[in-house]
């Protein structure tokens, strides 16, 4: 029997598997696309994901095929203001890299721990008993699993499988999204751009390189069917609608069309079967959330779920996913459905943009938004106690390095000022670091495997009671 069933090699579902690869998870990734898409539905990583390829290895890698953009701004509603001085972070920038690339990072990066893709496989039936869940392929094949994760997107066959409730708003806005060639010199078409964008936010033309554009223009109303792409003569007519010209676009490469329809799963677990990434929650692309929520899910998910598969998790951890994540998909769809509301040409939507554009000249307003794109304000809710807990630790230098550079093997760690603490009993879930930072006030804290703070202290008696209750019984 497998393990853990992924259906859905998208970002969520290969960060997934690595993630359970690096617990010894037998663990089985079925893609129905039969290659690789190039299509860029994603352009980049923002600050939090960028930390969770650095806990892992792996930001070397991305950094060597991405562009940083330190400067960043422009990203809460389209607003131009620059990010406030000194976020919380060691990576207080944006990873430009475009989404097939991120794939192609992710699955090397499983595939090297150990994980099986098997493309060209479409998931179409599942049942669950107490022991497992059987998985139905296209052409008749069986798969049998003790657990199964549906990372497979906003359609996800997995949730109607299940039959978990998808609530939320339809489309009311479409846009068109396309690759392709551009005739025009490039300062007309900044001129144009910079002007339309004025007061059309939803409209953009930027370079891939090597001639290639990406445009997007909003639609002229919402399409029966979206998964029919847009033909190229109704993109250029839009254009000519929207600015004025078609900038004598040609040789188009991939034509797409997405609406900004906003659900969430009611629920992220039924038995032996979970949700994660699109699967789980949908929303409009503003700000740029959409991947990185679905890589934060896999980071979360991924050490419960293997702790399950192992046998040492403790009673309530797995459902500590949805009651963790849940609220952090549900705070985006918020600030997505905002930020749709002031991107809107309608005067009275206009009006209040002014007025949070004025807003964001404080600074702390301005924070607390680009926190929240950037998922670095997401705590979680430990109770009560000092300030770090619950939220993600930032990577600190230490005697011996970097925080970020003792995290690659996935487990947790105390990181300990005091060299008088103990995790003897957990010593095969949990390393004990004992070093100062300059950076950390605080005599020590116990990390989970995805960063987060569970415990702040210096008292043994006091760790001790909560190693249990994220990383189960101790072994003598």
């Amino acid at each position: 029997m497998i393990d853990v069933l992924i259906a859905g090699g998208g970002p969520t579902g290969l960060m997934l598997a690595a993630e359970l690869r690096l617990h010894g998870v037998h663990v089985l990734v079925l893609e129905r696309e039969a290659e690789p898409t190039a299509h860029v539905r994603a352009l980049g990583l923002h600050v939090r994901s960028i930390e969770v390829m650095d806990q892992r290895g792996l930001l070397e890698r991305f950094l060597a095929h991405g562009r940083r953009h330190d400067k960043a701004g422009g990203f809460f509603a389209a607003i131009d203001k620059p990010w406030p001085d000194r976020l919380d972070s060691a990576h207080a920038y944006v990873l430009g890299i475009p989404q097939p690339t991120t794939d192609r990072l992710l699955a090397e990066h499983a595939i090297e721990l150990g994980a099986e893709i098997r493309r060209g496989c479409e998931l179409v039936g599942l049942s669950q008993d107490e022991d497992g869940v059987t998985a139905e392929l296209a052409g008749g094949a069986r798969l049998r699993s003790r657990y199964l994760v549906g990372c497979d997107g906003g359609r996800s066959t997995v949730r109607k499988l299940l039959g978990v409730g998808f609530p939320g708003e339809s489309s009311r806005v479409e846009t068109l999204l396309g690759e392709m060639e551009v005739a025009a010199p490039p300062e007309e078409v900044a001129a144009v751009v910079a002007e339309v964008r004025k007061t059309q936010k939803r409209f953009g033309v930027g370079s891939f390189g090597e001639g290639v554009f990406r445009v997007v223009v909003p639609a002229e109303g919402l399409a029966a069917d979206r998964t029919v792409p847009p033909t190229f003569e109704e993109f250029k007519q839009r254009l000519r609608v929207v600015a004025g010209t078609d900038f004598g676009v040609h040789s188009p490469r991939r034509l797409s069309r997405f609406g900004d329809a906003t659900r969430q799963a009611e629920r992220y677990r039924l038995g032996r079967v979970l949700l994660a990434g699109d699967a789980a929650h949908i929303h409009p692309p503003t700000g740029g959330q959409g991947l990185n929520l679905g890589i934060q899910d896999a980071f979360n998910l991924g050490w419960k779920l293997a702790a399950e598969v192992a046998g040492w998790a403790p009673e309530g951890l797995l459902d500590s996913y949805h009651t963790e994540r849940h609220p952090v998909a549900a705070d985006v769809l918020d600030n997505t459905r905002a930020q749709m509301e002031l991107m809107s040409t309608e005067p009275g939507s206009r009006a209040v943009r002014r007025l949070l554009s004025q807003l964001m000249d404080i600074e702390e307003v301005n924070r607390y938004l680009i926190e929240k794109i950037t998922a670095i304000g997401v705590r979680y809710d430990f109770g009560e106690g000092h300030e770090l807990l619950g939220r993600r630790m930032r990577d600190v230098r230490l005697k011996r390095g970097r925080l970020y550079e003792l995290m690659h093997d996935g487990r947790g760690l105390l990181l300990d000022r005091t060299g008088r603490l103990s995790v003897a009993g957990w010593a095969d879930r949990v390393d004990h670091v004992v070093d100062v930072s300059e950076e950390l006030d605080a005599t020590a804290v116990l990390l989970r495997p995805d960063g987060h703070v569970a415990w702040v202290g210096e008292d043994q008696r006091d760790l001790l009671s909560r190693l249990p209750k994220w990383f189960g019984a101790a072994v003598s």
